[in-house]
């Protein structure tokens, strides 16, 4: 009999849009390779940009917050795997999976780990530096309670991995690294694409809809690009993303060569006819998807601290990094003019690609772990005594709230 997978999505995937929505066809294409049937449901309305689950054989639900009817869904699915797509969809429907299907594992994709994004966020506001009292917020209080009341979290980025070890003391067992699963570059791939001297301009790209992309461009129009423009008077700054509302447009100048281009249809197409792509994010976490797409693309980067965690490894990074806005803007010239240095991070960023990201080394990962933690479910959970303890609590608290919510919706 074939094994089911239930997705809880926080939102529908829109891979053309976010990185989070590539990451989750990933994720998709993982459980297919062990034959699961795949049912995703989600409480959020469907964008045009979502994609189009059915043709991969993904069946999609609409699913309420606070109803009593997902009960009836999840019972009459009865799923082998339940993966909550980031934390705040295992508060809402968690204790409803539990309660329903008890043998049902439990696993959380954390995407990123916002307590980190939004602590540094914070930090950056109050123009201080990161450090644990921006950590050990209410926010982290709710994401580390999800991971431990799931069977299994999928980390995107060692770097996460680490803090959720030293500083909130998660034990291993409850953690998978699980980066993005990506092919390989091949070397007729990377022969193909676009050489030096057919590709000009610089890049930046993402979801205007994240806070840190968007501080990212608002950085490169009044600190970073003038200093740029200045060495290269006839640079263009193409910038790229889903979801412009009309402070991103308003940024949009000719003169200075700052472009807003709006949804990129097609991000390699973008991608790969620009010499360099700038991701000069100062607050954030997980691992960003841009810098991939330019490795993929054969597209140096020049990024920073924030951009580069969890990217690399010990591997030779495709980018300069770099936090000072004067030195940004100086090795963004650099890697533009000087063609030795850009084909050497061109072949970095191949390298990283086959050997960080190769999709059938943590696909084979990622099954493996969860057929062992299903295989020996109950002793898994019993050594999770903290996990335990925090399920009964949200078995109470979060369950009235949620029903007295229910009540109050109907009375209105």
């Amino acid at each position: 009999m074939r094994k089911h997978l239930l997705i809880i999505g926080f939102v529908w995937p829109e891979p053309k849009s976010s990185a989070a929505g590539s990451r989750m066809l990933q994720l998709i294409e993982a459980f297919q390779l062990d034959d699961y049937k795949i049912t995703f449901a989600s409480p959020c309305a469907k964008s045009d940009n979502a994609f189009d689950l059915e043709s991969i054989n993904v069946t999609p639900s609409s699913i309420e917050l606070n109803n009593s009817s997902f009960d009836t869904f999840v019972k009459n699915l009865n799923p082998d795997v339940v993966l909550f797509d980031r934390f705040m969809m295992e508060e809402q429907f968690g204790w409803r999976v539990s309660e329903q299907c008890p043998n049902a594992l439990r696993v959380l994709d954390t995407e990123d780990l916002h307590s980190l994004r939004k602590g540094r966020q914070q930090a950056f506001k109050d123009e201080k530096t990161f450090d644990d009292s921006y950590l050990f917020s209410d926010i982290a209080k709710r994401e580390i309670a999800s991971i431990y009341r799931c069977d299994l979290s999928l980390m995107i980025s060692k770097a996460e991995m680490d803090i959720l070890k030293q500083q909130f003391k998660v034990d291993e067992s409850l953690l998978l690294y699980s980066p993005f699963m990506l092919e390989p570059i091949s070397k007729s791939h990377s022969e193909n694409l676009p050489k030096y001297d057919f590709r000009n301009h610089f890049i930046t790209i993402g979801n205007f809809l994240h806070e840190p992309n968007y501080n990212a461009v608002l950085y490169l129009k009044e600190t970073i690009w003038p200093l740029i423009r200045a060495k290269l008077p006839q640079a263009e700054l193409h910038v790229y993303g889903a979801y412009a509302s009309q402070k991103v447009n308003q940024l949009h100048n000719e003169k200075e060569g700052f472009l807003i281009k709006g949804f990129a249809e097609n991000v390699d197409s973008v991608m790969k006819n620009t010499k360099v792509c700038l991701v000069p994010v100062r607050f954030g976490a997980g691992l960003k998807g841009k810098i991939v797409d330019a490795m993929k693309n054969g597209t140096p980067v020049v990024t920073t601290s924030i951009g580069a965690e969890g990217m690399y490894g010990n591997l030779e990074p495709n980018a300069f990094i770099e936090d000072n806005p004067e030195a940004f803007a100086i090795k963004s010239v650099q890697l533009f003019e000087d063609e030795n240095s850009w084909r050497a991070f061109q072949a970095n960023g191949f390298n990283v690609i086959n050997n960080r990201f190769d999709k059938n080394k943590h696909q084979k990962i990622l099954l493996n772990k969860i057929s062992k933690i299903a295989s020996q479910l109950k002793q898994h959970r019993m050594n999770n005594f903290t996990g335990q303890m925090l399920q009964h609590h949200a078995l109470q608290s979060t369950k009235f709230m949620s029903k007295w919510i229910e009540e109050k919706h109907k009375n209105e």
